[in-house]
């Protein structure tokens, strides 16, 4: 069993980041109300062994470049990184070779949120 269960991006604009990771990952986000917090999930299966999260817009939510870097899986790392710059993000770290590993990427969403990119060999 992997060892996360849940992550949650944080967001000043849920339009904005719902465009900007849907455009880049191809993924459904559903949105959710949750107390004062408004949720919108990525895809998930549930009892799945890989982890799954949201973006979320709350009072004690703010979006940072510095902490935690969650890594999405990105087959087409080379033609997801063309798109960031279009949706509005940026790179800051370009395709990068991990080895056996694979490739990485970091790049800044829309909301100002370092995230990175991986794809295996």
């Amino acid at each position: 069993m992997n060892p996360v269960g849940w992550f949650e991006i944080p967001v000043t604009d849920m339009d904005r980041a719902e465009t900007f990771y849907r455009s880049l990952l191809g993924y459904k986000l559903e949105r959710h109300e949750m107390g004062p917090n408004l949720m919108s999930w990525f895809p998930m299966e549930r009892d799945a062994a890989q982890a799954t999260g949201t973006l979320i817009k709350g009072e004690a939510y703010t979006p940072s470049h510095e902490g935690t870097i969650i890594y999405f899986s990105a087959p087409d790392l080379e033609a997801t990184l063309e798109k960031v710059e279009g949706l509005g993000g940026r790179v800051l770290v370009p395709k990068t070779d991990i080895g056996e590993h694979g490739y990485i990427a970091h790049i800044e969403d829309t909301e100002g949120n370092r995230i990175a990119l991986h794809r295996t060999k």
